[in-house]
């Protein structure tokens, strides 16, 4: 049901007021008042009336039933003076006397913003909790670089700021303004500076449903206020990205498998591959290939379908004549497709990669950190090439990087494989250890993990070690042997050769 007055308009099934066709932000329990009103509105309401109706029996003052009247008339235009839609009636009560026309159904074509097919957000005005007007410029700031951030995830699409500015300072559900914009999450906070630090808080909700998905609080000193800023919105940005993902990927699910459309079978197929298994991996291919059959011209699915290959060659779960050629050709589709799309470049430099192709590799994960900065997964990838090459000090800050843009990311143990691969360059295997052990507690299935306790517990001495990790590897990879052995990403001779034998040391036939 839709009341419509003046130039007012109240849905009912939508707990909205509108004031041509635009959003007015009123309080859930005086929008519960108004709406009281109207329906009743053939007769004088009682103060008993609203308390039973309104607040349910409970024992309320009389401040509060005239604040809520007050805060009714204000939200259509009216007030307690001129009285022109609602009417105090001494000793009696109220009454609401504006014209209404009722509507059934029939809404405002654009009364509520269409939600895109690709997944959609809007970034809300950082709260100043401080109680210095003075210092609303940091939440704003804040504000627009993890919107500008968020703008560079080409699959998503992104509220303009003016539009989410025009919500700051108002107390609005998170719900009504996901319906206002036609978004499916909203990302809020708020900001309280004081004694030279300040503390950030972000929360992500999916306003589909009204639950929080993510939550974080920052501490910092205030030092560059500016570079603070960055580092916050960079790591905000960073640190929400998997969650939107996953998000989508939950969302995905609850529909039948022949419902799906592109962008579920490209959400579903990443979710597959970042598990990291053979299985997944393979059904993240068939997701991938239904979307771009859905979509030939879909840049995102040729991208982690590119990917999905690569990866699946750099595990040993398919051979190279099998699937660098189709990975390369969908690598490059989707660079010509979308030219600016982070992933495309971590895909094309994951081919590259298994190609040999290091510095060419190195060059496509630097194109895709230098459309998105804070693209925490190709720093990782960057990390790993510039190792491969011999470059453990540089590969090294990548990895470091990684980590600090997304701490509880999917990647923890790929970033842990790194720094054991950079350890074994520079010969320090008890790092090393270290570093393997932890990527092995963190994905035990992955076989990357424990070539590296196999390799630097075997060059550290530590032999009975590298016998047990090498029985833990080979029930992932039962037909391993030194004639399979594959060191060839390794770009330098010695570096393949100290591998090769700490196989053999580690009793590998």
């Amino acid at each position: 049901m839709i009341y419509n007055f003046e130039n007012y308009s109240l849905d009912v099934d939508r707990q909205e007021l509108r004031r041509a066709g635009n959003l007015v932000v009123i309080e859930p329990q005086v929008l519960d008042l108004l709406q009281y009103l109207i329906r009743n509105r053939r007769r004088i309401v009682s103060k008993d009336d609203l308390i039973a109706n309104v607040w349910n029996g409970r024992i309320v003052s009389d401040s509060t039933v005239t604040s809520r009247i007050t805060s009714a008339r204000q939200a259509i235009g009216d007030s307690g003076n001129r009285q022109r839609l609602i009417r105090t009636v001494a000793r009696k009560g109220i009454r609401f006397v504006g014209e209404i026309e009722e509507n059934l159904g029939l809404r405002d074509a654009h009364a509520v913003g269409q939600v895109p097919d690709k997944p959609s957000i809007a970034v809300l005005p950082f709260q100043n909790m401080s109680g210095d007007p003075a210092q609303e410029y940091f939440g704003d700031g804040i504000t627009e670089d993890i919107t500008t951030a968020l703008s560079r995830l080409r699959w998503f699409f992104v509220i303009a700021r003016n539009s989410s500015f025009a919500y700051k300072g108002k107390v609005i559900d998170v719900r009504a303004i996901a319906r206002e914009l036609g978004v499916r999450y909203v990302l809020e906070g708020s900001v309280r500076k004081g004694g030279g630090r300040v503390r950030i808080t972000a929360q992500l909700i999916d306003a589909t449903f009204g639950n929080q998905i993510w939550a974080q609080r920052y501490d910092r000193e205030l030092a560059d206020i500016f570079a603070l800023q960055d580092e916050i919105a960079a790591n905000v940005v960073a640190t929400i990205e998997p969650q939107l993902y996953a998000a989508e990927d939950y969302r995905a699910k609850q529909k039948p498998p022949e419902s799906l459309d592109a962008w579920d079978c490209v959400a579903r197929g990443l979710s597959l591959i970042l598990k990291m298994t053979k299985n997944d991996n393979a059904a993240a291919q068939e997701l991938l290939k239904k979307a771009i059959t859905i979509d030939p011209s879909y840049a995102q699915a040729y991208s982690l379908l590119a990917f999905s290959l690569s990866l699946a060659n750099s595990w040993g779960w398919q051979p190279s004549q099998s699937v660098l050629g189709p990975a390369w050709d969908a690598a490059q589709r989707a660079i010509q497709l979308d030219a600016d799309n982070p992933w495309a470049h971590l895909a094309l430099g994951h081919v590259h990669r298994q190609r040999l192709e290091l510095q060419d590799a190195v060059a496509e994960f630097q194109n895709a950190i230098a459309l998105n900065p804070n693209f925490a997964f190709a720093h990782t990838h960057l990390g790993l090439a510039l190792c491969f090459l011999g470059r453990s000090e540089q590969g090294s800050v990548e990895l470091d990087t990684a980590e600090r843009l997304s701490p509880r990311d999917f990647q923890a143990s790929l970033n842990n494989i790194g720094r054991a691969i950079a350890c074994f360059i520079d010969k320090r295997y008890r790092d090393g250890i270290d570093f393997a052990r932890k990527a092995v507690r963190q994905s035990p299935d992955t076989a990357g993990a424990h070539h590296l306790v196999v390799v630097n517990s075997a060059l550290a001495g530590e032999v009975a070690e590298a016998k047990a990790a090498l029985r833990a590897l080979k029930r992932l990879e039962p037909a391993l042997s030194l004639g399979t052995l594959d060191v060839a990403v390794y770009a330098r001779d010695g570096d393949r050769r100290r591998y090769r034998e700490a196989f053999r040391v580690a009793g590998l036939k």
